[in-house]
């Protein structure tokens, strides 16, 4: 099972981010752990200066960007 964090202040693009990873688990019948991560601090503790970020199993897999379900798919594929 993947574990998913996405990391954002909960801006339009974080939402997006959500709303695509959510789709490609359906879709797909992944099973995931996903956290959103808001506070700023913990966001930093990444060292992601640039929201939407999607953390994989503990690794930047995306960020700066409203990520394609293919995009995210192929990064829970890996």
């Amino acid at each position: 099972m993947n574990d998913i964090k996405i990391l954002g202040t909960g801006c339009a693009k974080c939402l997006a981010m959500t709303q695509v990873v959510e789709v490609v688990l359906n879709e797909n019948n992944i099973e995931a752990t996903v956290e959103k991560v808001e506070d700023i601090v913990k966001i930093m503790n990444f060292n992601v200066m640039s929201t939407p970020a999607l953390v994989v199993n503990g690794t930047i897999a995306i960020k700066g960007k409203v990520p394609t379900k293919e995009e995210v798919l192929e990064v829970l594929n890996r």
